[in-house]
């Protein structure tokens, strides 16, 4: 079958809501415009808000081989994914290791939306029901205890870095994870005291007094757009407004295959 590489757009989740633009919904027509008979499938692809490489296959054998061995490389202490990452800041060290244990933990008070036409919102919609929502964020848990790891409660994590270029406040990182949790990357980057730029979930746990970057508790940085200096802001040519909209700079740029 047909194994396929594409770029993937930051923002675009792999599995949408109903109605949501995602890369599942889009591969149909992909796989007519390429004459393909038999349908495609995803192998391997970047989270929601980063960017680079996704892996497509058409045939369901050869995904799960790949797939194995990916799993299997992670167990045998390889690093078959290599990512980029522009960071705001720079590494006190040109290379090293990020070891900490992650897990979700409830974020603030529950979230209540309501189901409308088209889709789930917020409060304030007028529906057919109500759903109440429990807000979880991944934090770091420097020193896990056995009994959390053994009821996988709390998983250790590992990501290898290096710095590959530095200009006006900014590092060029390639990053190579050796385990796989959800946003251990830009988790990670927050521990280095150096967040991805566009990182709007995580970026508020490192704080600045007199330009000097210190850590703060997940609880004491509630989830906020990234705040950059004036000067910072004036090297990308945008405004604060702008900001917002600025995209995780977090890019899949290669896969080792068997």
């Amino acid at each position: 079958g047909a194994l396929l590489a594409l770029n993937k757009p930051p923002g675009l989740p792999v599995l949408g809501r109903p109605g949501e633009l995602s890369l599942a919904a889009l591969l149909p027509a992909l796989r007519r415009r390429l004459g393909l008979t038999a349908e495609l499938h995803v192998v391997k692809a970047p989270a929601r808000n980063c960017s680079g490489l996704v892996l497509l296959s058409s045939c369901h054998r050869t995904t799960e081989q790949i797939q194995r061995f990916f799993t299997d490389a992670y167990r045998r202490g390889q690093y078959p994914a290599t990512y980029r990452a522009v960071t705001v800041g720079v590494p006190a060290e040109a290379e090293g290791e990020i070891r900490t244990g992650l897990c979700w933990q409830r974020q603030g008070d529950t979230a209540v939306v309501r189901r409308c036409r088209g889709g789930w919102r917020r409060r304030g919609c007028p529906g057919e029901g109500v759903l109440r929502a429990v807000l979880l964020q991944v934090v770091p848990v420097p020193a896990p205890g056995r009994h959390s790891l053994a009821r996988k409660e709390v998983k250790r994590t590992l990501t290898r870095y290096r710095v590959l270029g530095v200009a006006g406040g900014f590092a060029l990182l390639q990053l190579q994870p050796r385990t796989a949790f959800p946003e251990q990357l830009p988790v990670h980057l927050t521990l280095l005291l150096c967040p991805a730029l566009g990182d709007h979930e995580h970026s508020s746990r490192v704080g600045r007094v007199l330009g000097v970057p210190f850590l703060l508790s997940p609880e004491a940085a509630p989830t906020r757009t990234q705040v950059l200096d004036e000067e910072l802001l004036s090297r990308l040519g945008l405004s604060p407004q702008q900001l917002r909209r600025l995209p995780l700079h977090l890019h899949l740029q290669q896969l080792v295959l068997p």
